[in-house]
């Protein structure tokens, strides 16, 4: 494992040129949908958006909902209904949530729709851009609304490249956008907790390093979920290096000569918590006050 701590940043030239051509984009749209990680509800949210959204109407969807701590997405969905926006939960691989969607564009919007009205334009389009990070789940929330795979879906960031518009019932039409992450992470912790969740490219980072530091962070977030998932007696907090080599004893990873490999273990670590296997976890927990 690399000794060497390297602070954490992804910014590809292709980010700067989708940043360009939102801002072109903006002036033809109603609304904004934002979509976050509700696992990492503040460090997912890119900070450049307000900039670039000021005066725009705003909606929030808590993506992922069912891989966080129920109880705290809650709190979290409170807190940022505390700030003015609407705020919905999702879980974009079952669906299910298109009524929801439509009931919180349309209290969103309900300026406009009214205006429309009074114009005699009630059957008028609403346009929406959903924006949000890498791999945060655009294009699978857009498939479960639309009920088909229409948008450009996988599981790693940095897939959606150009813009797509699609149609939903109702009167709504909506843009995805690719992924965007702002210039420069501000601090190694939200730079981690990005990339525990995938939205930094895995092939960039030291796996074994990011795995020691998901090992210490889940121990504070959800004491026992390591313990109970892979059935080893007790977390190293000080050296989570020696926890990841007896998580790798545990599986049988081996790399020849004695050794453990711990670089297979901390791949398999990383996996199983974006899929949920550990439980429904949530990394940070919105401000007491």
């Amino acid at each position: 494992m690399s000794e060497n701590k390297t602070r954490i940043n992804w910014y590809p030239g292709h980010m700067a040129k989708t940043r360009r051509v939102m801002q072109a984009d903006l002036k033809n749209i109603d609304m904004i949908c934002e979509l976050i990680d509700a696992r990492i509800p503040r460090s997912s949210r890119n900070p450049d958006l307000d900039r670039l959204c000021a005066g725009k109407r705003r909606m929030l969807v808590l993506n992922r909902a069912d891989q966080a701590d129920p109880a705290a997405t809650a709190k979290w969905a409170e807190y940022y209904r505390g700030q003015g926006l609407a705020v919905m939960e999702a879980n974009s691989q079952k669906g299910g949530f298109l009524n929801q969607f439509r009931a919180c564009a349309e209290k969103t919007c309900a300026d406009l729709l009214a205006r429309n009205e009074e114009k005699g334009q009630s059957g008028r389009t609403v346009r929406i851009m959903i924006m949000g990070i890498p791999n945060v789940g655009k294009s699978s929330f857009i498939n479960r609304l639309l009920g088909k795979k229409a948008a450009v879906a996988a599981d790693k960031p940095g897939v959606t490249r150009g813009k797509q518009w699609f149609s939903l019932p109702g009167g709504f039409d909506f843009m995805d956008t690719p992924g965007m992450l702002w210039p420069k992470i501000e601090s190694d912790e939200m730079g981690y907790l990005l990339a525990f969740t995938g939205t930094i490219r895995d092939e960039i980072l030291d796996l074994e390093d990011l795995a020691c530091h998901l090992i210490k962070q889940l121990e504070i977030s959800s004491p026992g979920a390591i313990v109970k998932r892979y059935g080893i007696t007790d977390i190293n907090m000080d050296q989570p290096y020696e926890t990841l080599t007896e998580l790798a004893k545990k599986r049988g990873f081996l790399a020849g000569r004695g050794e453990y490999d711990t670089l297979r273990m901390a791949r398999v670590l990383l996996d199983e918590f974006r899929s949920g296997k550990l439980g429904r976890i949530t990394l940070e927990l919105p401000p007491e006050d």
